[in-house]
This record gives C-alpha cells, sequence and structure tokens, in this order.
C-alpha cells in the first residue's frame, strides 16, 4: 500500500502454499509476486528474496531479522495496550509468532511496565518450535515457519501453548458465527490458545488475545471449506 502511494516497485516473495487471496491482493496493489515451492518452506522464500535483491540491488526488508520490526510494537501496539488498560486489570496477554515482532515488541513493553502480565506465545502443535519440537507442516498460515526468527527473543514468553490446526480453524469459524469476528487461521489459533487459558486461569482473570487479520484472505482455504456458494433453502 506504501509503495503504490509513493510510487515504488515492489516484489513479493511467498511460498506457493500461502493463499491465492494473498498473491491477488499484492498484484491489486501493484506488486510483482514470485513463489518458491512448498518443498523449501519459508526459508527458501527468504533465500529468494535476498538473492533477488543481491541480483538487482532492492531494498529487502528482512522482516524476520530487521530490529525495526519489534521496535514499531515496542512504539506503539505494546504503548496503545498499556493506555487500554490504564486502571485497569489485565493479567495474560496471548499472541502467535510468524515473524516474531509482535510478541517481542508488544511483549516486552507490557512486561516492562506490566510484570504482572503473563506473556503467551501460541504457536502450532505440529510445528511448536519454541517448545523445542521439529518442524512440521501445518495449516495456521502467517505463523511460525520451518526457523525462529531473529528479532524474536524466546524469554519474552512465560508460556508456550500449542494450538492444533483443527482448533484454530474451527475456533475462527466460531468467532465469526458467534461473534461477528471475521478473522482467518491463525487468528483462530490464537484465541483458541486464550481459551486453554481461560479455562485454566482463576476466576476473575481479564486475557487479551491478538487478532492480526481478517478472513477474506482465506477464502480459498481449508477455513472456508463446506461453506455452499449458491442459494439455501427458504425456511
Amino acid at each position: 500500500m506504501v509503495c503504490a502511494a509513493k510510487g515504488y516497485p515492489f516484489v513479493a516473495v511467498m511460498t506457493e502454499t500461502f493463499s491465492v487471496e494473498r498473491r491477488k491482493i499484492m498484484r491489486m496493489l501493484g506488486a510483482k509476486v514470485i513463489l518458491t515451492a512448498a518443498a523449501e518452506r519459508g526459508t527458501g522464500m527468504v533465500k529468494k528474496a535476498a538473492e533477488l535483491a543481491h541480483k538487482h540491488g532492492w531494498f529487502l526488508a528482512r522482516q524476520f531479522e530487521n530490529e525495526a520490526n519489534p521496535a514499531y510494537h515496542r512504539n506503539t501496539t505494546g504503548p496503545e495496550i498499556l493506555l487500554d488498560f490504564v486502571g485497569r486489570r489485565l493479567d495474560f496477554f496471548v499472541t502467535g509468532w510468524g515473524t516474531g515482532g509482535t510478541l517481542t515488541g508488544a511483549g516486552e513493553i507490557i512486561r516492562l511496565a506490566r510484570p504482572e502480565v503473563q506473556i503467551i506465545a501460541s504457536e502450532p502443535a505440529g510445528a511448536s518450535l519454541l517448545a523445542g519440537k521439529t518442524w512440521a507442516p501445518h495449516k495456521i498460515q502467517g505463523w511460525t515457519p520451518d526457523f525462529v526468527p531473529a528479532v524474536l527473543k524466546r524469554e519474552v514468553a512465560h508460556r508456550i501453548v500449542p494450538v492444533a490446526d483443527t482448533e484454530a480453524i474451527e475456533t475462527a469459524r466460531q468467532l465469526a458465527r458467534s461473534e461477528g469476528i471475521f478473522c482467518g487461521i491463525s487468528s483462530g489459533g490464537t484465541f483458541a490458545a486464550a481459551l486453554k487459558v481461560a479455562a485454566e486461569a482463576p476466576q476473575g482473570s481479564v486475557l487479551l488475545a491478538m487478532l492480526p487479520d481478517t478472513g477474506e484472505r482465506y477464502v480459498s482455504t481449508v477455513l472456508f471449506e463446506g461453506i455452499a456458494e449458491g442459494s439455501d433453502a427458504e425456511p
């Protein structure tokens, strides 16, 4: 969006497993999209971006390594949360991790200002890298590439809560049907983790769950499997 407004050419590199909507949205905004093989995972995506930047002399954002990523959340997301909870109870902050920026940046600021708050990191049960497991393919797009990003500080999280693909998908659907919150699979995963924490938390505990995306990016994915396209039967 910024590049379109500023007139900068933009190239996005992503694995072919990412949703079609992501590609089309980027192209709608004037970007070029380069897809890498699924077998090369997130590492292949990052490697290809670096190769292209080196070859053409492009600026490489390096969101997994660039300290500007967590710094932005220290300056914006974290302070916004603290401002919202001035004089109010907050016991748990629950977030997933993809690049590690939100978990690290917002988590550090919350821990500093409100040390009583427990920082909970949620991640795919089949690729729970922070918990020491090996990576395996999962359906929670935007979460957990096949490496731990350099900007992610493991010590920020007090606890790791794994979430299964099915839990993330069904929770996202429930949020849409019951709460009118139309979010993606990773947001469903974060909320599923928050529900697990809430089930064990003392009565009256206050939890904040970070839901960073919308459902429009997932129409072609498993999130929408079984959703009819035709007319429903009249009541």
